[in-house]
């Protein structure tokens, strides 16, 4: 295995890559779109965003997944080793976040309205009571796949929820949340290696999902979504086969509603549904042990401008179902 490949993937990562036959071709292009750096680019990037998707664990190690706002220039860069964010994670207290310097943490950048996204995972530093830090650990882009096109406006409410005393933490997916994940055409996933340590390969990241409404389905307490075809990194079914814990998060752009979950992930690698179900490669099955719904989390709101093109070529759970009958 080429010695490039090493520094961008962690053991479980390249495994994934062998296991489908990829490790080869993935190290011939990872050392180029993986960096221990920012580009200028990304850096800039970062800078215009109103919000992004955080990655932390809390004291149990269990990952959840953060949506943090700002007005645009929140995010700022003296470096390209560093990231200097204006504002705190709303539910590290009452998730028992590792909101501390030196932790890990992954994000991801995302504009809903040109489809561009970029990632970036790295260590906690100079925490402050406006803001903190991240110092770099990987860099990195991604292709527009899968990104529904929406333009984001700050609420016309400007009681966006800060209150959080009367949110329960849920142990079941509930009647309301199985609908709102069910229809839902985006979510965002937090996955995390099995231990943390200053290898650079270690540590949590966050990243996109992306669907036709009905391509996620609620069984009981578990939940099941198609892998489709992306980058070939395979960075969150890496971090799957390495520890299996993830968090979710589904936000509600028509009104600023979200729900976090948290629980364990499994990947299924061949059977009857992948190859009924169109697009899917693999699926991926979540059992929830903790969930949140949170109404009016969200201080912007957005309206679907384009269902991702390449969505046309994937199905959903009610056409497989439709195929049966």
């Amino acid at each position: 295995m080429p010695e490039q490949q090493q520094i961008q993937f962690h053991a479980d990562e390249i495994a994934v890559q062998k296991r489908l036959g990829l490790a080869e071709k993935v190290a011939k292009y990872g050392n180029y779109f993986i960096r221990q750096t920012m580009p200028e680019q990304h850096r800039s990037f970062f800078a215009e965003l109103p919000f992004v998707i955080l990655g932390m664990v809390d004291a149990h190690g269990a990952p959840w997944a953060l949506p943090l706002f700002g007005e645009a220039g929140f995010i700022s860069s003296s470096d390209d080793n560093c990231l200097h964010i204006a504002a705190r994670p709303k539910l590290a207290q009452m998730l028992g976040l590792n909101f501390r310097n030196g932790e890990k943490i992954g994000m991801l950048g995302i504009q809903l309205n040109t489809r561009r996204r970029n990632r970036m995972n790295g260590v906690i530093s100079n925490i402050t009571a406006k803001g903190f830090d991240i110092t770099v650990d990987q860099s990195f882009g991604n292709c527009p796949k899968y990104i529904q096109t929406r333009d984001l406006v700050w609420s016309k409410n400007e009681s966006a929820n800060t209150d959080f005393s009367a949110v329960e933490i849920s142990e079941h997916i509930d009647t309301r949340s199985k609908a709102f994940i069910e229809q839902a055409d985006t979510f965002f996933v937090a996955s995390r290696t099995k231990t943390f340590s200053e290898d650079i390969r270690s540590g949590i990241d966050a990243s996109h999902r992306g669907g036709k409404p009905g391509f996620i389905k609620v069984t009981g307490n578990k939940l099941c979504f198609p892998d489709f075809s992306g980058n070939k990194f395979f960075n969150t079914l890496g971090n799957i086969v390495s520890d299996g814990r993830v968090g979710l998060v589904f936000p509600n752009y028509a009104n600023g509603d979200a729900i976090f979950a948290t629980g364990w992930a499994e990947i299924q690698w061949n059977n009857d549904t992948i190859n009924a179900f169109e697009g899917a490669e693999r699926m991926i099955e979540v059992t929830i042990e903790r969930l949140l719904y949170i109404p009016q989390f969200m201080p912007m709101t957005g309206k679907l401008i384009e269902q991702s093109p390449v969505l046309d070529a994937t199905g959903t759970w009610g056409d497989l179902n439709r195929k049966k009958t």
